[in-house]
């Protein structure tokens, strides 16, 4: 099997104050919209690895902000959920996708058994190994984890405006997450979805199932809609939001 990523191209996460003392352990699945270079950027224009298909616009600026908020451990993404999702299980249908809402991704429509297991191998287990192990060391040490899944999504989906501003998101521990619904809509201003755009479902997400569900962990998937954190101002705005209301949350839940 070829090396997918030279030697010179970044590795597939980075990580934000590694040694950070409080509880929450930030992830962002889709920081990153970087394709490795031997991919030929799937076939892909430039103006469409811009968009929302190719990563989550502002989830990684705003997960570094919380992290210093927070004091927290964060991890980011660095490639394209187009190459891989790292959100996505292994094999599922979006794993490794050759239609993106309505853009063909051509680098993908034909994929071997052997290149998807190729890009897992370069950039999804390696992203999650550091997860795990992260998450082992504390568990080791007992130190209190609080799991937060960092998103973004559209405006505009296929057409369908979104007037909401963020969503929490969760399955089949509401613990956190309702707290956190509670605490964000007591500003009239807000709309917050309880499960909106988006739902937590075994079958299309692997995170929240995996390391929150399973490990018994307080966890919430946040989304936030992408216009009001494309830009710095509109992230610090936010970062200060969430962080505030993560930690009157989480307060007791660990």
């Amino acid at each position: 099997m070829t090396q997918l990523l030279a030697d010179d191209e970044p590795p597939p996460f980075r990580i934000e104050r590694e040694t950070g003392s409080s509880p929450f352990l930030l992830i962002c699945d889709h920081a990153g919209r970087r394709i490795p270079r031997c991919l030929n950027s799937l076939g892909v224009a430039e103006s469409e690895l811009e968009r929302h298909i190719a990563w989550d616009i502002g989830a990684g600026a705003l997960a570094v902000k919380l992290s210093t908020l927070l004091d927290a451990f964060a991890i980011l993404q660095t490639y394209s959920r187009l190459v891989i999702d790292c959100n996505r299980p292994i094999g599922s249908p979006g794993s490794i996708v050759s239609l993106s809402e309505h853009t063909p991704i051509p680098g993908n429509i034909v994929i071997s058994a052997n290149e998807a297991d190729r890009r897992a191998q370069a950039i999804f287990w390696p992203y999650h190994h550091r997860i795990r192990r992260e998450l082992d060391a504390r568990l080791a040490t007992l130190r209190p984890t609080v799991l937060v899944s960092v998103h973004s999504f559209t405006p505009v989906f296929k057409s369908n405006t979104r007037s909401m501003h963020a969503g929490i998101l969760y399955q089949r521990d509401p613990r956190l997450p309702h707290r956190l619904l509670g605490i964000l809509r007591r500003d009239s201003n807000l709309i917050v979805g309880d499960n909106e755009p988006y739902s937590v479902s075994d079958l299309t997400d692997y995170a929240i199932p995996e390391y929150g569900e399973r490990r018994g962990l307080p966890h919430v998937e946040l989304e936030i809609r992408q216009d009001l954190i494309a830009e710095d101002a509109g992230q610090a705005v936010w970062a200060q939001r969430i962080a505030t209301a993560l930690q009157e949350a989480a307060a007791g839940l660990y």
